[in-house]
């Protein structure tokens, strides 16, 4: 396609994780025309690179309400219900969405879905497709199903520069090659912010470039305070330096234990308790990983980990696996209703570029998988009711600006895993805007609360319970959330 060539759609969806896929699959199964931007081949994606399943109430012994009261827990007092309840209540019906594009889930014995237990999770409700490989399972059947609708264009390797704005309404897309997408509405679905930090479970592109494009276009961000830690990602290896180790894993038996061979957590409690017991234990006795012991599990089961430890010359079937937490996935990001929309008309997000409060302060294992299909079908629905947009002619493309190393390490050590108000100070003057801007919401919220955690300020504040640090001009202002 020639440079400065403009497409016209009724849609345009920015990212091609499993959020993106869906939304601009739905949207296609309504009659509409849809352009997709994805700056890595489909299926490629961070998407691809999910380890946990989806979670949905699906057991004779769960319930919506079971699901709900989970998430809320380890949301920490900050979960927007309303979000959360959109989602415990749709996921069944997603599952099934998902089955009838041919997605196929792990089966027990019996040839029912096969339901895992994670973290956080007081019933087995995790779906999953080839163990540990269900975001590339999902990533190539979606991928798969989009490329055969014939209303679908889909822009590989192109990378969105800039959001096309006219009177305040976003109507297209502007990419770095000076390709414009006009479109009657923009979803923004470029995924999160993790690889901002040093150490990182995600790929390089996960740098808050969606967030960061519908910022420019005056969209409110919120709780970007709020990073999760995965607690065991390899450390220490070559060639597998933040290799995530599924917390499915931990469900089915594995163990953490410490320099002593000691067992020291329980490994099913909520992500953030496991990921500062481990920080705690690394800081006690001078050691860089502690180990995760997976010799009881049947590796055969999670292939994709199995080959990958095996390749890296550890066998985890005789062996203990070298772990430490590492920055995997950003609770906060771009304000957004219950169908995706932001504050600004013609704008939707998705996925982990999104803030609907349905995280709260931090998120249950495996819910956001389930988000994605979610709250992706419900932007897609809502987005087509946006009107025809105009025909002036779109804006010259701005260079991206890129996150340094000097960026990674100092958000590595002023917002990692436990910050204060010195740290966090320092980073209010790095150059990469987003870093600025999680260490404003951090300094804000002057409490210690799931994923956030101060040492000057080790305490719950219960005034802060519902209350989210929201940016729409300068500084954060906290808003309470229902």
């Amino acid at each position: 396609m020639p440079r400065n060539e403009r497409i016209d759609s009724d849609l345009v969806v920015v990212g091609a994780g499993a959020a993106g896929l869906y939304s601009a699959l739905t949207a296609a199964s309504l009659g509409a025309s849809v352009t997709v931007i994805s700056a890595t081949p489909l299926a490629q994606t961070a998407s691809y690179w999910a380890q946990g399943g989806l979670a949905a109430a699906l057991g004779a012994d769960d319930s919506p309400e079971l699901h709900l009261a989970d998430t809320e827990r380890a949301g920490r007092g900050l979960v927007r219900r309303s979000a959360a309840e959109v989602l415990v209540n749709e996921a069944p019906e997603m599952i099934g969405r998902l089955q009838e594009i041919r997605m196929r889930f792990d089966a027990d014995s019996s040839g029912d879905l096969a339901l895992g237990l994670e973290g956080g999770h007081s019933r087995r409700r995790i779906v999953h497709a080839g163990g540990s490989s269900t975001g590339r399972r999902l990533a190539r059947q979606l991928s798969a199903a989009l490329v055969r609708e014939p209303k679908v264009t889909i822009l590989e390797g192109a990378r969105a520069s800039n959001l096309w704005t006219e009177d305040g309404r976003v109507v297209g897309v502007v990419c770095e090659d000076d390709r414009a997408v006009r479109a009657r509405a923009t979803v923004i679905a470029t995924g999160g912010a993790a690889a901002l930090w040093n150490r990182t479970t995600n790929p390089p592109g996960s740098i808050g470039i969606g967030i960061m494009l519908a910022r420019s276009a005056g969209a409110a961000v919120a709780d970007l305070e709020f990073v999760q830690f995965h607690p065991t990602a390899v450390v220490g290896v070559p060639g597998r330096e933040g290799f995530l180790i599924s917390e499915a894993i931990r469900g089915e038996g594995a163990t953490l234990v410490g320099p002593d061979g000691e067992r020291f957590v329980d490994e099913l409690a909520p992500r953030d308790e496991v990921a500062r017991e481990i920080w705690a234990m690394l800081d006690q006795h001078a050691v860089e990983s502690v180990g995760l012991d997976m010799t009881s599990v049947d590796a055969e089961r999670f292939p994709n980990i199995n080959d990958a430890l095996m390749q890296a010359g550890i066998d985890p079937s005789k062996e203990l696996i070298p772990v430490a937490p590492a920055a995997h996935y950003l609770m906060g990001g771009v304000v957004s209703d219950l169908n995706g929309a932001t504050t600004v008309a013609g704008l939707y997000v998705i996925g982990e570029s999104a803030c609907s409060g349905l995280h709260g302060a931090n998120r249950l294992a495996s819910n956001s998988l389930s988000e994605c299909i979610v709250f992706g079908a419900r932007a897609a629905r809502s987005a087509l009711d946006e009107p025809t947009v105009s025909s002036g002619e779109p804006p010259s493309s701005v260079p991206l600006q890129l996150p340094s190393r000097e960026t990674r390490e100092a958000m590595w050590r002023n917002a990692g895993l436990v910050r204060d108000r010195s740290g966090l100070e320092q980073l209010l003057e790095d150059p990469y805007p987003l870093a600025a801007l999680v260490a404003r919401c951090a300094l804000a919220r002057e409490e210690s609360r799931g994923a956030h955690w101060r040492s000057d300020f080790p305490s719950l504040d219960s005034g802060l319970d519902s209350m989210h640090a929201v940016i729409s001009g300068t500084d954060p202002a906290f808003e309470h959330w229902q």
